[in-house]
């Protein structure tokens, strides 16, 4: 199921505005929120190239903003972003895209934690996010950001629970494979698939031993993993 793209505008009218009201407020913030999105959906990574974005494409943008002011400076861009509260953006943002994909049911959605690029700063360590992604559609759910001096096992379950999984196949890696995240998936509604390594050594050992056991007993069927010589073969006969 492809999502269906909606309006995000109707999910971002009561998101709070940071600024004071002055006269000193010239640009609405939903313009500067849409802005923003079209320019980094546009691939766009930097404030400059945003407001360079903008200037370029303002025809364009008038005909579903209004833009009292012209376009915002990139300064304007940074710093209003820059104040938006995150837990308040976070729920909009999630409100949006699960309206555009409004049933996980038989979807695979995968959970997997990355560092931000170029969010290092001097001595202050990168951002760490944790991500919810439907696999067949190709659509980011939600984002959950890991605390300092934490990791992904404790930011895997408020992310979840962001999300209606009912009916879809959730998958981490070894990092998610614990007992309290498998518990929050089954409550959910939802099924799973957590790889096992050695981190849980006892219960790699316990699903190894069964495994082989099935296996000598022909009650698993075992495919074998083609070898590398085999692989060349195989590319040189495709490429005859």
């Amino acid at each position: 199921m492809l999502p269906q793209l909606l309006d995000p505008r109707p999910y971002l009218v009561d998101l709070p505005d940071p600024r004071r009201a002055t006269q000193n407020k010239l640009h609405k913030l939903h313009d500067i929120l849409m802005i923003v999105r079209c320019a980094v959906l546009s691939g766009v990574e930097d404030w400059v190239g945003m407001e360079a974005f903008a200037e370029e494409k303002e025809a364009w943008l008038r005909s579903f903003l209004d833009l009292p002011n012209g376009i915002p400076s990139h300064d304007t861009l940074s710093d209003v972003m820059g104040r938006i509260d995150p837990g308040a953006f976070q729920t909009a943002f999630t409100a949006w895209a699960m309206a555009a994909l409004p049933s996980l049911a038989a979807e695979q959605v995968g959970v997997d934690g990355k560092a931000v690029r170029g969010s290092r700063d001097g001595a202050n360590p990168a951002v760490h996010r944790v991500s919810a992604f439907a696999g067949q559609a190709c659509w980011v759910l939600a984002q959950q950001a890991v605390a300092e001096k934490s990791h992904e096992m404790t930011a895997i379950p408020d992310l979840l629970a962001l999300l209606d999984l009912h009916g879809a196949v959730v998958s981490a890696d070894a990092m998610g494979c614990q007992r309290a995240i498998a518990q929050t998936i089954i409550d959910a509604g939802a099924d799973y698939v957590l790889a096992l390594k050695d981190n849980h050594p006892t219960l790699c050992e316990a699903v190894q031993l069964w495994l082989d056991t099935e296996v000598a007993h022909e009650r698993l069927p075992v495919q074998e993993r083609p070898s590398r010589k085999t692989m060349t073969g195989l590319r040189c006969g495709a490429m005859r």
